[in-house]
């Protein structure tokens, strides 16, 4: 495979989003899980922006971060919550 063929991190990202808090101590151990994997996604802060909040307990069910919202294919959406989980997720995922 070329180095044009192989997909890039936005391709690979493409459909996760994490909600999240600065203040909160699981959602900063999901960022060093994201940084010890080299993995960038979306952010979404629920503490500066409250439709993410609002989106999150709509979409997710409660309002509770981290919370990794998974978009498979359109209209198949779902969401992870608990650090481990998401965590052990990502791991699977994106692990070299």
């Amino acid at each position: 495979m070329s180095p044009t063929d192989s997909p890039t991190q936005t391709n690979i990202t493409k459909g996760l989003a994490l909600y999240h808090s600065e203040s909160c101590w699981f959602c900063a151990k999901v960022r060093q899980t994201m940084r010890d994997l080299g993995v960038t996604l979306e952010m979404r802060d629920i503490d500066h922006d409250a439709g993410r909040r609002q989106e999150l307990s709509a979409g997710g069910g409660k309002a509770q971060v981290p919370c990794l919202r998974i978009e498979d294919e359109p209209n198949q959406i779902s969401w992870l919550y608990e650090s481990a989980d998401i965590a052990a997720y990502l791991s699977r995922r994106f692990a070299h």
